[in-house]
């Protein structure tokens, strides 16, 4: 079959296209060789483009069961014909690819209705299992309008960034309440704001309050407001954070560290609607979606009695967990090239360009910070280091330092779990070897399961696990609200 078609040789091509169960349009002709290979490997039907004009001028004779296009092409873009696949064949899942894995473009293809999103370069045995998916089940997504730009921080083709971007986009018709979770510095908040812009609230306001940073005697006036006279020193009444967000989203930062009183408010506000103002009688109702997040473990702040059980509950709907950037080294050179530019263009400077050799110096730093730590780094690098060309003598010491200290002793992984059982036990903490497995196996079960795009058979036998094992343990280990979107 030819890998390519121009627009003369459609006509002529029709009989092999009325046969044709997979269409694959990309301008990369390598790409399309690779999946003509193993399609034709596995005696599937297929039909190659290298335009979105092609698929379309094809598409007015026949039509296939399954089209995977690329975003980006000369001429029309894989969105353009997402939507236009959608308009005149939307029981036809579309699955699109593109080697610029930023939330855009996941956002982008979820809400033209894309079946599914593959970042390149991608596993060729992942691509055709989500093919076989697409044929079989052919699904298909409500558009959507007026998506919003999002924050160009939120980059990464890490699978587990890869699973934060599908979330928001099939959350992008929700206002479901979603619990994120990670360490400091992941970016939290910025998925909470890319969560309320593709979202139906994006024309309301989006409302942040950190509940650690507020002190807890003033803290039920900033969420519920109060009313005058309410206490010493109230002269107005003051709206608090839940009617600033009336008809948009307010966002509950390191919710982990509520105090238990206002726990059971917020509980209030979430299973009824309405809450009172300090010193109020009258009940407010609440139109507003909540999104929370936490570095903390929520489960055994539970089991310890400082988090409500059903306050955890209600608040993981929808759980997004932000993987630390030492998950994703990956990532880090996009990221560092992405925070250059912002500090170049802040200090009105040119930027700065690390070479190889310090970005691989960076890929192996801890960064206990994550990506905030990686934002202040290269705002240091932009006003410290003294050329355009930034090696490794011009890192900051902490880097190159602790670089060095990473890179003794134990292997990675090993090293850091040593540090923490032994500030565990320094701390007297009992049932650690319990706690660390349990972390261990919820590490071990959300690699894999985003590794094969949330397929636990596929994911059990990268384990070496049978399959009920791994749905036992997930029961077992309380997963199974998290991961319940993942198919079988």
């Amino acid at each position: 079959m030819d890998v390519t078609h121009t627009p003369e040789s459609i006509a002529r091509s029709d009989a092999a296209a009325e046969a044709a169960v997979v269409w694959i349009v990309d301008d990369d002709w390598s790409i399309r060789w690779v999946l003509e290979k193993v399609l034709t490997r596995e005696a599937i039907a297929h039909q190659s483009f290298a335009s979105a004009y092609e698929a379309l001028q094809a598409l007015s004779v026949t039509q296939p069961q399954v089209l995977i296009s690329d975003i980006r092409m000369p001429g029309e873009s894989g969105l353009s014909l997402l939507r236009e696949m959608r308009e005149r064949h939307p029981q036809i899942p579309v699955i699109v690819m593109t080697a610029y894995s930023d939330l855009d473009s996941a956002v982008a293809a979820f809400q033209g209705g894309a079946f599914e999103y593959l970042p390149k370069p991608f596993d060729i045995e992942h691509a055709l299992a989500l093919i076989r998916r697409a044929a079989a089940e052919a699904t298909s997504v409500p558009d959507a309008h007026g998506a919003a730009t999002p924050a160009a921080e939120i980059l990464g083709r890490a699978p587990a960034m890869q699973e934060v971007f599908r979330a928001i986009g099939r959350l992008s018709q929700s206002s479901a309440t979603v619990l994120i979770t990670g360490e400091s510095g992941t970016g939290k908040e910025l998925v909470a704001r890319a969560l309320h812009r593709h979202s139906p609230r994006a024309a309301g306001p989006f409302v942040a309050i950190n509940t650690a940073a507020i002190p807890r005697d003033l803290l039920e006036s900033e969420l519920f407001g109060h009313e005058r006279g309410a206490f010493t020193g109230a002269q107005t009444t003051r709206h608090g954070r839940f009617e600033q967000a009336e008809g948009g989203t307010l966002f509950l930062d390191e919710i982990g560290d509520m105090p238990p009183e206002l726990q059971v408010r917020l509980l209030r506000v979430l299973a009824d609607g309405e809450y009172y103002r300090v010193g109020g009688h009258a009940p407010q109702r609440a139109s507003v979606r909540i999104i929370a997040a936490t570095h903390q473990d929520l489960e055994a702040r539970v089991a310890r009695g400082l988090f409500r059980e059903d306050l955890l509950h209600r608040l993981d709907v929808v759980r997004l967990r932000l993987p630390p950037l030492r998950e994703r080294a990956g990532d880090i050179a996009p990221l560092a090239r992405f925070f250059l530019h912002k500090s170049a263009r802040e200090l009105a400077v040119e930027p700065k360009a690390l070479t190889d050799a310090a970005l691989d110096l960076l890929a192996r730093f801890p960064f206990p910070g994550n990506v905030r730590q990686l934002e202040n780094i290269c705002h240091w690098i932009t006003v410290m280091a003294p050329g355009q060309r930034v090696d490794v003598a011009d890192l900051p010491p902490e880097v190159r330092v602790g670089t060095a200290t990473a890179a003794g002793g134990d292997a990675g992984w090993q090293h850091a779990l040593d540090r923490e059982l032994g500030a565990a036990l320094a701390r007297g903490e009992r049932g650690v070897g319990e706690r660390l497995k349990r972390e261990f196996e919820c590490t071990l079960i959300r690699r894999a399961l985003a590794h094969t795009g949330g397929h636990r058979s596929e994911a059990a036998a990268w384990l070496g696990w049978g399959r009920n094992t791994l749905t036992r343990r997930i029961q077992e280990l309380g997963l199974a609200a998290e991961l319940g979107s993942h198919r079988n």
